[in-house]
Formats: structure tokens, C-alpha cells, sequence
């Protein structure tokens, strides 16, 4: 049975597609099936992988309304399959509104191939609407990207207090599977006073790895490629390939 995680922060601009597409990529590369699930009305993870979000022939929208995931999923050049995102997506939220169990409709579109991955990661908008709660209803456990910056700080309680309603209401089982920083730069005395506080909130939640600011990993998209095939060398590849290690180790406990 495959493991779903929805990486998720209702702060926009923090990492959270870079870490969606890269990561996943990573993951696939070190031998696991993996599906990545489009949540995000802009589309940046589909755009991420290739894929022209206006001529898709499915999407996760699609599936939200009823149809099965197994119709809409893509297989990429670079082993991970994708559940797009297109612009119908953007009304999604208006429209769910009138459905029954509208909160858990991506799970019950995602039941029927979650035996068939070894992890499925979730790309959630950068909000607190009726899609991302799609997602945290949908996923096991929430990986959680965090710039180094005070107004992230703010955002992340209010991101732990949305996780403990979706708890207590929908998803009892729901966990953090992990706190990420990214956009890091070590030397900063304001980054250093923001992982000190995210430790100790969050303790061994918070992985050692930390993804550096690189421009190598803000042009990979515009080719349509993950990381750790657009500069195998860099940095930012390395660092999301040690995130990946880190997960899997983490999920053998």
C-alpha cells in the first residue's frame, strides 16, 4: 500500500512546487513508483514536468467530480506519473461546494490506484480552500516546505491549527511527516533564529536537509525538467536527492 503525502503551506512563494516536482523526481530515482498529483489551480508541477496544462487530456479536476484517477494519469519521461492540473481547476472550489462529501472527493478518486505507487506526494495550492482540504483529507501524513523568514513563522500556525481541525473533523489519522526549509542561507543570523524556533516546535520532525537558493533550481521549470535531470550535479539536485534518502529512511521505521 502506497504512502500519500500532501506537501502543503497556505504561504505562497515558500518552495513548495520546486519541492513537489524535485522531490518526487528523487524519490523515482531511487527506485520507488511514484505518482505526483497536481492540486494547484496555476499547474506549475505540471508545467514542472513537461506537460502543457492547457491540452492535457485529463486532469485532477476530472477526478474531483467523480471520474477515476487511473483515467487522467500521465507517465512523464522522467519516471514519476502525473495527475495534471488544469485552469478548470481555478472554479473547483465553487463547485465542490454543492457536491456530497466534498471534502474527501480526491481520496475516493485516488482509492483505487493508491496500491499501485509507493508514494504519492501532493502539490496543495497556497491556501486554505476546499482543495487543499481535498488534499490533507486525501494524504497519511503532510510535508510542510518553510522559508527561512518571520512571516512563514505566522504561517505556520495557522497551517497547524487547519491540521488539527482536518483532524478532529475528517482525517484522525493525519501526521507531519516532516518540516522542510528551503531558500536556505545559512549565514543569515534571521535564518538561524527561524530553524531555531522551528526546532524546537517541531523537534526531530525537521529534516537535516536544507534546499539552498540556487538559480539553477528557479530555471529548471521553464525547460520542463526536475532538478536531478536539468543539473544531475548541482546543488540544488544534491539536495533533494539527500531529502529524498532522508524520507525513505524515515518511512523504514
Amino acid at each position: 500500500m502506497g504512502k500519500v503525502i500532501a506537501i502543503a503551506n497556505q504561504k505562497g512563494g515558500v518552495g513548495k512546487t520546486t519541492t513537489a516536482v524535485n522531490l518526487s523526481s528523487c524519490v523515482a530515482a531511487l527506485g520507488k513508483k511514484v505518482l505526483l498529483v497536481d492540486l494547484d489551480p496555476q499547474g506549475n508541477s505540471t508545467s514542472g514536468y513537461g506537460i502543457n496544462k492547457r491540452s492535457a487530456p485529463g486532469s485532477v479536476y476530472e477526478c474531483l467530480l467523480g471520474q477515476d484517477a487511473k483515467e487522467n494519469i500521465q507517465s512523464t519521461q522522467y519516471h514519476v506519473d502525473l495527475l495534471p492540473s488544469n485552469t478548470a481547476l481555478a472554479g473547483a472550489s465553487i463547485e465542490l461546494v454543492e457536491l456530497p462529501r466534498r471534502e474527501s472527493r480526491l481520496r475516493a478518486a485516488l482509492a483505487p490506484v493508491i496500491p499501485e505507487y509507493d508514494y504519492i506526494f501532493i502539490d496543495c495550492p497556497p491556501s486554505l480552500d476546499l482543495l487543499t482540504l481535498n488534499g490533507l483529507c486525501a494524504c497519511d501524513t503532510v510535508l510542510i516546505p518553510i522559508q527561512c523568514e518571520f512571516y512563514a513563522l505566522e504561517g505556520l500556525s495557522e497551517l497547524m491549527s487547519t491540521l488539527r481541525t482536518v483532524r478532529k473533523k475528517y482525517n484522525a489519522y493525519l501526521d507531519v511527516e516532516g518540516v522542510v526549509f528551503t531558500m536556505y542561507a545559512g549565514r543569515l543570523n534571521l535564518t538561524i533564529q527561524v530553524v531555531e524556533q522551528v526546532k524546537k516546535y517541531f523537534g526531530d520532525k525537521v529534516y537535516k536537509t536544507c534546499v539552498p537558493r540556487t538559480v539553477r533550481l528557479s530555471e529548471a521549470p521553464s525547460y520542463g525538467m526536475p532538478i536531478n535531470y536539468y543539473e544531475p550535479n548541482g546543488k540544488g539536485s544534491e539536495a533533494y536527492m539527500e531529502m529524498a534518502r532522508e524520507l525513505l529512511k524515515n518511512n523504514q521505521r
